[in-house]
């Protein structure tokens, strides 16, 4: 019989080779790549025919709509990120860095659940049940019903939680521990990965239960396994946050049943994960109003508004190549802004050390940050402070023109709730709100940004010399 052919599978992002390769040509890794059985022990031999396939019913796209039924779980951070609860039937993954809180979420997710009367397993491939009653205990979320298994085994995982009454919401903590007696693969490889997830999201479409997958997350921050899981689950979910700082942002990456721009925000604390209702002021929390090269950005995050500060240092250096630092920023955009203040506005930091920092730990990802950024870059390298009752918000082309952007209401009406009175954003901003007390400056171009700073400097010198 001729030998079934095999392929070469890489451990670490899924691509396949045709042969062995010391580095894998996807990520770059070494030895990562793995012979496997292409098979996987799933379907039989090349030689078998085909069975027929059953028709199935077809429906018609026109007709009534009917919503897709939720489980809220109390928690309004994880109800927002979600995009209003877990639908039923789906399959939720959810990544992290190890020690983050994945487990500890969705422990205190399942124990407000079971309160309402749901019912909730809990299987976790990591740590034995004493370990996670302690955890629950911890959290004060021990005086539940939820149902606890320690089990990595894809068939006996199914014929638990499939016996007996349907369950509401079952979670797996983590992917990366299942496999499968049809797959012949070490437990954490692309195919018993797949395997397992399959198994499971068949499971959850079968029965209507919402299922909650835990992933591993690689050294770049990507979930680990296979690229296809995230494609084969409902809505994607990564849970970030600086093991220097207390908060835990729950950011949504993929969603079929809601917004892929909301974010959850947790306070992490001995009993657990608190939620942070305003995250604003949990940002501004420790702001220096006096320092130069900090101002307060306007951001938005889904619906919800974001005010978080954002520091620079422009600085001397003696190096032929001065050093750019930024941490909550994308790099690339610091470099842009940087080109564009000395071939428009003449801003000369060619023989400056730039250092960029988002306070708090917070990341921003849109580009209306940009005007702040600007400002933040002249005020410190003129030296001055800028108005500390003001925010900033606005995108800078090549040309030096400053964009408008969407949400500004939103933005303004939350910088006023919290005691900001000026606003400095693009000309030509829509949905101005009326009937307020801020005062809403419009610019035009990033020169005219100089200038005023510029301008501020040399009347507040003007004033020292007066006295």
């Amino acid at each position: 019989m001729a030998k079934g052919r095999t392929q070469f599978v890489c451990q670490n992002c899924g691509t396949t080779h045709s042969r062995w390769v010391g580095k894998c040509e996807g990520c770059g890794e070494w030895n990562t790549v793995v012979e496997e059985d292409p098979m996987g022990g799933i379907g039989s031999g090349p030689g078998k025919v085909p069975k027929k396939g059953r028709p199935v019913a077809l429906t018609a796209l026109s007709g009534e709509i009917e919503e897709a039924p939720r489980i809220h779980t109390g928690i309004a951070e994880l109800d927002r990120a979600t995009g209003g609860g877990f639908v039923r039937g789906s399959a939720v993954l959810i990544g992290g860095d190890p020690g983050i809180g994945k487990s500890t979420l969705l422990m205190q997710a399942a124990a407000a659940l079971s309160r309402h009367g749901h019912r909730i397993i809990y299987v976790s491939g990591e740590e034995a049940v004493a370990q996670v009653r302690l955890r629950a205990q911890r959290l004060q979320a021990h005086q539940t019903d939820v149902l606890l298994a320690a089990e990595t085994n894809v068939e006996d995982i199914l014929a638990t939680i499939g016996e007996g009454k349907r369950p509401d919401l079952v979670i797996i903590d983590s992917i990366q521990t299942l496999w499968s007696d049809t797959a012949e693969a070490a437990p954490g490889t692309v195919t018993q990965v797949r395997t397992g997830v399959q198994a499971m999201i068949r499971f959850a479409k079968q029965t209507g239960a919402a299922m909650v997958l835990v992933g591993h997350v690689t050294k770049e921050g990507q979930i680990a396994g296979p690229r296809v899981v995230e494609h084969m689950v409902d809505a994607v979910l990564y849970f970030e946050g600086d093991r220097g700082h207390h908060y835990r942002i729950l950011r949504t990456v993929k969603n079929r049943f809601g917004p892929t721009d909301e974010i959850g925000v947790f306070e992490m604390s001995d009993k657990g994960l608190r939620e942070v209702s305003n995250p604003s002021e949990l940002f501004l929390g420790e702001r220096n109003e006096k320092a130069p090269g900090a101002v307060v950005f306007a951001g938005m995050e889904g619906t919800r508004p974001v005010l978080v500060e954002v520091q620079a240092l422009v600085a001397p250096t003696s190096l032929g190549t001065p050093r750019r630092a930024v941490v909550g920023w994308d790099s690339a955009r610091l470099s842009m802004i940087l080109a564009v203040l000395e071939a428009h506005c003449g801003v000369r930091l060619g023989q400056h050390d730039v250092y960029l920092n988002v306070a708090g730990g917070y990341r921003i990802s849109e580009p209306a940050a940009d005007l702040a950024v600007a400002s933040a870059l002249v005020s410190s390298l003129a030296g001055l402070a800028l108005p500390a009752d003001c925010v900033y918000f606005g995108e800078v082309s090549l040309s030096g023109a400053i964009r408008p952007v969407a949400h500004t209401a939103q933005r303004l009406k939350e910088a006023e709730k919290l005691g900001f009175s000026q606003a400095l954003l693009p000309a030509g901003s829509a949905e101005l709100p009326k009937g307020t007390g801020g005062r809403w400056s419009e610019i035009e171009g990033l020169p005219d940004l100089v200038a005023r700073i510029a301008g501020s400097k040399s009347a507040l010198k003007r004033e020292d010399e007066d006295v």
